[in-house]
């Protein structure tokens, strides 16, 4: 294992607890609302905090642990820490930026100087070299900074949002470069594409807790908490099940085609919902009169989202919006199969 981390740390009046493995090369994205402990989590690995309880080894190294009286500051620990900040070193030029880890690792000037223009060229940025900071814009700055973690050559690359401020197509560009990159990547984003694209594994985050962790393919099969279902876009309510009859928590009844009984947890595609202006009379086992919360235009289809009696979202054409009539605060009809419906025990 690259990490094996038990953490329960605390900074000012907020405490995480967090265990998890990394298999050497692996990427562990971390996700969850703010304010969760993300970061928190990603500075104890670095050793900015320091734990309380428990034990973290990077590589075999044991860089913490309280009861032993063990802790590793940062500039001895095999890690590389990038943030969305950057924290260039404005009376450096880029390539001089990219250059001072290795520098920093013993390495002689030629060769550093070498290794940063390798990672310059890998982040398209090789013809900005002689530049300084302060001419660059946020995505350049934040590719620079990138390189310069990763030309540190580190066996834990700690990335912190590091892809937010970057367009979309450097994103993308950016992102089969961190999947390359020789080292245990643990990552912090609240993008569900980079987290199913570049993750082995999940670790969901919220009120400085793991409330989930797998695959991917696992934790979007099997959202446990409402922020989750909603990164991954599904639905997730909760109620009690007798059967194939569901009391939901917010006061609707559902029928499912999976009997269950006993507390449950349900999610559904929001493509899954159909909504039209008067009752509909078809074969779908569940329809509610609903009312719209808001209305939200995004690329070629518009999610409406519905807050009473239920609340979820669904996706529409922006054709239907003008057809059904769509605001905030009117009125529909929401129908809803059976069988697309997922429940399981909660």
């Amino acid at each position: 294992m690259s990490i094996q981390a038990d953490i329960h740390a605390l900074t000012g009046d907020f405490a995480i607890q967090a265990a998890f493995n990394a298999p050497m090369g692996s990427c562990t994205a971390i996700v969850g609302p703010n304010g969760a402990g993300k970061t928190t989590l990603t500075h104890v690995l670095a050793g900015l905090i320091p734990i309380q309880q428990g034990k973290v080894v990077l590589a075999g190294q044991v860089v913490d642990d309280p009861e032993q009286n063990i802790w590793v500051p940062p500039d001895r620990r095999p890690i590389a820490l990038h943030s969305q900040h950057n924290l260039l070193f404005p009376h450096l030029s880029v390539v001089d930026n990219v250059a001072f880890g290795p520098r920093c690792s013993g390495l002689a000037a030629r060769p550093a100087r070498q290794m940063a223009e390798e990672w310059l060229h890998k982040v398209g940025l090789a013809d900005l070299a002689e530049l300084r900071p302060a001419q660059l814009s946020g995505g350049q700055a934040q590719r620079v900074g990138l390189a310069r973690a990763a030309a540190c050559q580190p066996v834990v690359l700690l990335l912190d949002e590091s892809l937010a401020s970057l367009d979309a197509e450097t994103r993308t560009d950016v992102r089969h470069l961190l999947a390359d990159i020789d080292a245990t990547r643990v990552l912090i984003t609240h993008d569900p594409v980079e987290a199913r694209v570049l993750a082995d594994q999940l670790l969901v985050m919220e009120e400085g807790l793991v409330v989930q962790s797998g695959t991917p393919d696992e934790v979007t099969a099997n959202p446990r908490t409402p922020w989750t279902a909603g990164l991954l876009d599904v639905n997730l309510v909760t109620g009690h099940a007798s059967g194939t009859h569901v009391a939901l928590d917010c006061g609707l009844s559902l029928i499912t085609a999976t009997p269950k009984n006993g507390p449950v947890l349900v999610t559904f595609s929001p493509a899954a919902v159909t909504l039209s202006t008067v009752q509909p009379h078809t074969s779908a086992r569940n329809t509610w009169e609903a009312q719209v919360a808001r209305i939200q235009p995004e690329s070629d289809r518009v999610r409406v989202l519905l807050e009473w009696p239920l609340p979820c979202h669904v996706w529409v054409t922006p054709q239907a919006v003008g057809e059904l009539g769509l605001s905030a605060g009117s009125r529909c009809w929401a129908a809803l199969k059976a069988t697309e419906l997922t429940v399981r025990d909660a």
